[in-house]
C-alpha cells in the first residue's frame, strides 16, 4: 500500500527529468558559458566597433581552442544595437534576462555604457567596457579596460605644451556633442587653468554624431592659430573622423603649423584615409600596433590571420589598435577570474578579478585595480605614419593606476574609492 505513492513519485520525477521541465535539468545540461557581445555593427559607430566585435569572437576562439574555462567551451551572443543609444540598453537585458549570459564584452561611446548601466547595476549583470572614456564614474558591475582621463587625455595635452609636443599656448578643443567629449573637455578646461592658460586661449566645438562638413570649422581652426602657437585636442567619434582628417588635408593645415591629438582615432578609424598629407598628426592611447615586442607581433599576426580566414571586409589590410587590445585583454582577464573563482557567478568573479594581471600586447603587465575596476595602463603618444600606422614619440615608463574621479573636477576628492551602486 505504502509502496505505489513512492512508485508514482519517482515516475514523476522521472518524467520531470527528461522532459526537461525539472529545476536542475538546464544546469545539468549547459555545457557551454554564454558571453554576450554588445558593439554597434551598423550606424555611425559601426566603422569603429565592428572590429571590437571581432576581436572578441577571434579571443574566444583562442580560449575555446586551449579547452574553455573550467571545461566549459565559450558560446558568444552577438547583437546590433546599430549605434541606437535606448537600443544598447534593451539588447543588454535581452542579453542578461533572455540569453542568459554570464558576461557581456561592450559599448564604445560614453552614452551607450551610460544606457546599459542601470540595467546592469538591477540586475547584477558585468560588462567589461573597452574604451578610453571621460571618467566620473565607477560601478561595481563594470570593469573598465580603456583609460580614464590621467592615462590618456591629460597626459597628451602636458606633452602638446613641452617643447617636444610644439609647446602649444592655445587649444580648439573639436568633438562630437554627447558626455565623453564635453566632460572630457571640462576637465582639460580646468587642467589648462591651473597650468595658466585663459579662457581667451581655449575654443570648445562640438558637432553632432555623423557630421560630415567640417570646412568652416578647419577654416576657424585656421583664424584661431594666427593669435599663436596652437594645438587641436580631437575627441570626434565614428564616421566624422574621415571628413574631418579629409578636410584638414583640403585647407593644408599641417601637423607642423597646428598638431591635432586624437582620442578616439586609431589604426582603424586610418584605413579609409590618404594618411600622406596628416603624417605628424597625433593620437594618444595606451597601445599601437607599432609597439614592438614578441607579444604583440603574436597578437598582430593571429589578428591578420583570423582577418584572412574568417573573410573579413579588408582582410588583406587588417589592423589592431587600442580598444582592440583592450577588448582581447578583458577577455583574458575575466577567463582567468572565473578559472580561479571556479564559477561564472558574478560576484564571486568580481572577487577574483581583484588584482589580476595580464602581459599584454603592449609589452607591459596590466593590473586589474582592486578598488575602482580600472587597468593599470602606459600612455603613448604616436605619430601618423604615411602607412596609416603610428611611430611613438612619448610614453610613460610603465602602467599608470586610473584617476576615476578627477583631481581637477571640485568636490571630487569627496568621492568613494570603491564602486558602489549608483555612482554614476
Amino acid at each position: 500500500m505504502k509502496r505505489r505513492p513512492l512508485l508514482k513519485t519517482t515516475l514523476a520525477a522521472s518524467a520531470l527529468l527528461f522532459s526537461g521541465l525539472f529545476p536542475f535539468s538546464a544546469a545539468h545540461a549547459a555545457d557551454t558559458i554564454k558571453v554576450g557581445i554588445l558593439h554597434s555593427l551598423s550606424g555611425t559607430m559601426a566603422i569603429s566597433e565592428t572590429s571590437l566585435k571581432d576581436m572578441a569572437l577571434m579571443t574566444i576562439d583562442e580560449i575555446n581552442a586551449k579547452g574553455g574555462i573550467n571545461g566549459k567551451k565559450l558560446e558568444p551572443v552577438v547583437v546590433d544595437p546599430a549605434s541606437n543609444w535606448p537600443l544598447f540598453a534593451e539588447k543588454a537585458r535581452q542579453l542578461l534576462t533572455q540569453d542568459k549570459v554570464a558576461v557581456v564584452f561592450g559599448c564604445w561611446t560614453s552614452v551607450s555604457r551610460k544606457s546599459v548601466l542601470p540595467v546592469f547595476e538591477e540586475l547584477n549583470g558585468m560588462l567589461f567596457y573597452p574604451v578610453q572614456y571621460e571618467g566620473e564614474e565607477m560601478s561595481p558591475n563594470v570593469f573598465y579596460t580603456g583609460a580614464a582621463p590621467n592615462q590618456q587625455a591629460i597626459p597628451a595635452v602636458e606633452y602638446l605644451m613641452s617643447e617636444d609636443g610644439g609647446a602649444a599656448k592655445r587649444f580648439f578643443l573639436l568633438g562630437t556633442d554627447y558626455v565623453y567629449p564635453r566632460t572630457t573637455n571640462k576637465i582639460l578646461r580646468a587642467f589648462l587653468h591651473s597650468k595658466g592658460v585663459d579662457d581667451k586661449n581655449i575654443e570648445e566645438v562640438y558637432t553632432p554624431f555623423g557630421h560630415s562638413d567640417y570646412q568652416t570649422i578647419v577654416a576657424n581652426i585656421k583664424k584661431f592659430s594666427a593669435g599663436g602657437k596652437t594645438a587641436v585636442v580631437s575627441t570626434i567619434n565614428g564616421d566624422s573622423n574621415v571628413p574631418f582628417y579629409k578636410e584638414l588635408a583640403n585647407q593644408g593645415l599641417k601637423a607642423t603649423d597646428v598638431p591635432v591629438v586624437a582620442f578616439s582615432v586609431g589604426e582603424e578609424e586610418l584605413r579609409g584615409i590618404d594618411t600622406a598629407p596628416l603624417v605628424g598628426h597625433l593620437a594618444a592611447w595606451n597601445y599601437f600596433q607599432s609597439v614592438e615586442n614578441p607579444v604583440n607581433e603574436k597578437f598582430v599576426s593571429d589578428w591578420k590571420a583570423y582577418a584572412k580566414a574568417h573573410n573579413l571586409p579588408n582582410a588583406a589590410t587588417a589592423v589592431t589598435n587600442d580598444p582592440m587590445e583592450a577588448t582581447y585583454v578583458g577577455i583574458h582577464m575575466w577567463a582567468q577570474a572565473v578559472e580561479k573563482a571556479k564559477s561564472t557567478d558574478v560576484d564571486k568573479v568580481r572577487d577574483a578579478l581583484a588584482d589580476q594581471r595580464f602581459q599584454a600586447p603592449s609589452g607591459y603587465t596590466l593590473t586589474m585595480d582592486k578598488t575602482n575596476h580600472h587597468l593599470h595602463k602606459p600612455v603613448m603618444i604616436g605619430e601618423i605614419q604615411d602607412d596609416g600606422q603610428f611611430s611613438v614619440v612619448w610614453q610613460t615608463e610603465g602602467p599608470i593606476r586610473a584617476q576615476p574621479w578627477s583631481p581637477y573636477i571640485t568636490g571630487n576628492d569627496k568621492k568613494p574609492e570603491h564602486p558602489v551602486k549608483g555612482t554614476f
